[in-house]
Formats: structure tokens, sequence, C-alpha cells
């Protein structure tokens, strides 16, 4: 369910705004979804964990679970996310996205691929 775009966090005297917020009825939880521009910093993944703290303490529910935060960026520094975020965590997930989506040959190729793959294990 969309909750909303831009919706302001006021912390004391300054304002955040996440890029999208969702509510996953399935999963009975926020999902917060900011998008960058270049590659993820650590600064990036901070300020989404500060997201994920505030729906936490501030918005959810005692019977609602702890909120998920997806940071999608145009590039992906998987060593600066792994040494970012804590070994035990669960909540905040990055990957990168493509500002155009793929042509026809693109998704046939990859619907091929995956096909194959599948196939593959299959044998094993």
């Amino acid at each position: 369910m969309f909750v909303g775009s831009q919706v302001r966090i006021t912390l004391e005297d300054e304002h955040f705004y996440p890029d999208l917020i969702f509510y996953n009825r399935l999963l009975k939880c926020f999902v917060i979804i900011d998008l960058k521009i270049g590659k993820v910093s650590h600064q990036d993944i901070g300020q989404m964990q500060m997201y994920v703290n505030y729906y936490d303490r501030k918005i959810k529910n005692d019977e609602e679970n702890p909120t998920v935060g997806i940071l999608l960026s145009t590039q992906k520094n998987k060593t600066v996310v792994k040494y970012t975020l804590p070994e035990d965590n669960k909540n905040i997930f990055s990957s990168t996205y493509k500002l155009h989506l793929p042509t026809e040959q693109e998704l046939i190729y990859a619907i091929e691929e995956e096909k194959k793959n599948l196939e593959l294990n299959e044998e094993f």
C-alpha cells in the first residue's frame, strides 16, 4: 500500500524526506525506499538507518513487524555497504537500478539465461 512520497520526518528543527513509503500488508511492516543517483555512501546508509529507526520507534504499532529500508542506487559499493551495516542486519537492503528500461532483446536474453540456469539446477 502506498503511504506517500517525500513524507516529512522532523527531528528537532531538521526535516528529512524519504523518497517513498509503503506499507506491506502481508509482512505487516512499513517499507521505506530511497533512490540515489551515483554510488551509495555510508552517509546514505546511515540516513536510511535513521528513517527505519524513526518509523520503528514513532510510527509502527507494537503488533507490526520491524520497518524495512531499501536503498536503490545507480552504483553499489558492496564493501561500503558491508562495513556500514551491522553483521546481523535484517532490515536494510542496498541494490542497484538502471536509469532506463532494457530493450526487448535484452529482456528475451535475460529470460533465456534464467531458463538455462533453472534447467541446470534441476539436473543436480
